[in-house]
């Protein structure tokens, strides 16, 4: 029997392959995950860079959606079998449930499109307006277009699992999981409250590759949550830590993702995306799992390296980024948060409308008005308000904790939107900060940027 036994690990671990990640360590890999990583829909994966364009500014920035996605099947298994540790009779955890929430986290990100979010949010709503189109419902249609393709044999209700669990962060998830296991739900994409192991990895990994500090350590998380009530608890003495979870991803935001010059790079390569669209079909492709899984970062190079003079004025705006002539950030401004409220994206039309007679009539086309918006994933709410704390493990009641019995010293405000303009070209900083400043002035009273426009980049006929 002893002998059986130990015949049976033996035969597990060979079965096993392991990689080395530069954040979690050694990373072992089954024969069912192994079926999905060695194909060729998962490994376009290595071409789709995590933060997208971060790179031009943050050189280091090259990780990849494969090595991410590696990290968040890690970080998934680890979770759920300390709950299994734990809990695992009282739950009724069986070895399925395990390596669903293991198959949800490897591929929760195989229906990316290039360059991170700037795909669906920037490019496809630009040229298929009024597009619902996600990278969460792809990775859905890519999944079974790889156990079709590659004729993946598995059970039929694992796959319905996965598949709900890599959608359930979003508005119209599934309300109850299947046999009364929400909870499962919650540890890779969680719709409830925004804790889950995608953000464990990301904000580790990105910081890590910006070459900035992250104190924010998830171990301590997921070795002291708890399932209560089927939902995902977590200690009371724990508060902080899990402030410092959206704190830290809010300062990302700010500081990489939504960095002035990042948003630069990126508003040229959606409008270099829209006018190759008509001949490259880039948002046709999107459509169809069977050529979506070839699109990816090369698309710029591609549209580079064409002779097709359609792609003309693609190349030149391509070749204007390697060059960094960039489009000019002019200035920038934080919505007052009484006005917050009622706010409506800021346009190129409003910041037209504001200019005075003036030598140089400005155009539409020759501004992008970005509006960024941070926050701590509950837009202006207080994030730990949906989130349940137990007091200690003999405790069988859950709590929220109310803003007035939280640190005097962390915000009161969990929102910033900032309205960000940008010339098109440098000859026109002048005239466009000049009208930026008037449309603040009569939307505002006052210009409620923090520091003028440099009269030196005003002033800037070229780089």
């Amino acid at each position: 029997m002893e002998a059986s036994f130990t015949d049976d690990v033996s035969r597990e671990r060979r079965l096993l392959k392991h990689v080395r990640d530069n954040v979690h360590g050694n990373i072992y890999l089954d024969p069912l995950i192994l079926k999905f990583i060695d194909t060729e829909q998962f490994q376009r994966l290595r071409d789709l860079k995590q933060l997208g364009l971060v790179d031009m500014v943050y050189p280091g920035a090259v990780h990849s959606r494969f090595e991410h996605s590696l990290g968040v099947y890690w970080l998934a298994g680890k979770a759920v079998e300390t709950i299994k540790k734990y809990q695992g009779s009282q739950l009724d955890i069986e070895h399925s449930d395990v390596q669903t929430v293991k198959l949800a986290g490897l591929l929760h990100d195989v229906g990316h499109g290039p360059f991170s979010h700037l795909f669906e949010r920037g490019f496809l709503p630009a040229v298929r307006k009024g597009s619902e189109w996600s990278h969460e419902n792809m990775s859905v249609k890519m999944i079974d277009y790889i156990v079709d393709q590659h004729h993946i044999d598995m059970d039929s209700e694992i796959l319905k699992k996965v598949k709900e669990m890599i959608t359930a962060s979003r508005e119209n998830a599934l309300q109850n999981g299947v046999n009364g296991k929400r909870f499962l739900y919650d540890i890779v994409a969680n719709g409830r409250n925004g804790i889950d192991v995608d953000k464990f990895d990301y904000i580790v990994r990105d910081s890590r590759a910006c070459g900035l500090g992250c104190n924010f350590q998830s171990e301590r998380l997921m070795e002291t949550m708890q399932v209560m009530g089927d939902e995902i608890c977590y200690r009371a003495t724990d508060y902080l830590t899990i402030h410092k979870l959206f704190a830290t991803r809010a300062d990302l935001h700010r500081t990489v993702y939504t960095h002035a010059k990042v948003k630069a790079i990126e508003l040229m390569v959606i409008d270099a995306l829209i006018k190759a669209d008509p001949c490259l079909a880039i948002s046709s492709s999107a459509q169809e799992p069977s050529e979506f899984w070839k699109l990816d970062d090369s698309i710029l190079k591609t549209i580079e390296t064409s002779r097709q003079q359609e792609l003309n004025e693609a190349k030149e705006l391509i070749q204007r980024i390697r060059r960094r002539e960039l489009y000019q950030f002019c200035n920038e401004f934080s919505v007052p948060k009484d006005m917050l409220e009622h706010f409506k994206d800021i346009t190129a039309q409003d910041i037209v409308c504001s200019q005075k007679n003036g030598g140089i009539t400005l155009k539409e086309d020759d501004i992008v008005v970005s509006n960024v918006k941070i926050d701590l994933t509950r837009g202006r709410k207080n994030p730990l308000e949906r989130i349940s704390f137990f007091q200690d493990y003999e405790s069988t009641e859950k709590f929220s904790i109310e803003d007035d019995r939280i640190s005097h010293l962390l915000p009161a405000f969990y929102q910033d939107v900032i309205v960000r303009v940008y010339s098109k070209k440098p000859e026109l900083v002048e005239a466009v900060s000049e009208a930026f400043e008037n449309f603040q002035i009569e939307t505002y009273g006052q210009k409620a940027q923090v520091h003028a426009t440099s009269e030196k980049k005003k002033r800037r006929i070229c780089r």
